[in-house]
């Protein structure tokens, strides 16, 4: 997470800092996944431990967290913030039965993402197993460039925000196989926005597979829509003759709602 500092207020007459602490110290939740004490969220938001316990105080108030010792917890209130978005998005409102229908055709996991913050956010999600070793749900993040959703919305961008993209990215080789060249990835960028989609073969986990394809609205890339599987049970080639053409035409249908 970037650390939260003054320098997000600067010059801005109408920026709340006391929101954007509030708001970060929750975002540490989603982040790490487990109960959290007031020093490590002062460590992953740059905060000082007063100013987080201040934020935490007032979020057990208002009934968002609980605390168990020195503990705290998201409380299921927080459920409220997140629908409210997907209750109000058209988008991902309409992905769901689309994403229901591919999953029950090809009994594969499949999503919707957008970018949000250098990273793709599923917004949308119909899931029939587990493919990875951490759990995919509404509200997870990835990395761009190592996922085919990621290289889908990198393609769809300008070339200088490519690369300024990678100037601002620690690109990790999370695989033996993962891609962290600017120069190679921008190539594979080109041929993304040339052939319309994205195959990614194991370079975020081992044995993961995916193929995405981009969703459009008024000439731009709004979202892009996914396949993910196992390499041990599905072929390269099965994901160019089988899912490819599901995708294809699950966002043109898509596109046509939007």
């Amino acid at each position: 997470m970037r650390e939260l500092s003054e320098m997000d207020a600067r010059g801005d007459p109408e920026f709340m800092t006391s929101l954007a602490r509030g708001l970060a110290v929750m975002r540490c939740f989603a982040d790490e996944r487990q109960p959290m004490t007031i020093a490590q969220a002062s460590r992953l938001t740059g905060l000082s431990r007063p100013a987080v316990k201040r934020c935490l105080h007032t979020m057990e108030r208002l009934g968002y967290v609980a605390r168990e010792g020195v503990h705290y917890q998201l409380r299921p209130k927080v459920l409220s913030l997140g629908y409210a978005y997907l209750s109000s998005s058209t988008l991902a409102v309409r992905a769901q039965p689309i994403l229901d229908a591919i999953r029950d055709d090809l009994h594969e996991s499949c999503s919707l993402g957008v970018i949000e913050e250098d990273e793709v956010t599923y917004i949308a999600r119909a899931e029939v197993s587990r493919i990875m070793s951490i759990a995919l749900r509404v509200g997870s993040r990835l990395p761009l460039y190592c996922t085919s959703m990621g290289r889908i919305l990198l393609a769809g961008q300008e070339r200088s925000w490519q690369e300024a993209y990678f100037a601002r990215t620690a690109m990790r080789e999370l695989t033996a196989t993962t891609q962290t060249s600017p120069g190679a990835l921008l190539g594979v960028l080109r041929k993304v926005a040339e052939d319309g989609y994205a195959i990614v073969d194991q370079e975020l986990e081992p044995g993961l597979r995916s193929v995405a394809v981009p969703v459009h609205k008024a000439g731009r890339t709004i979202a892009a829509l996914n396949i993910g599987t196992q390499s041990a049970r599905v072929a390269m080639a099965d994901l160019h003759s089988r899912y490819l053409p599901v995708l294809r035409r699950a966002a043109r249908e898509l596109e046509a709602l939007v």
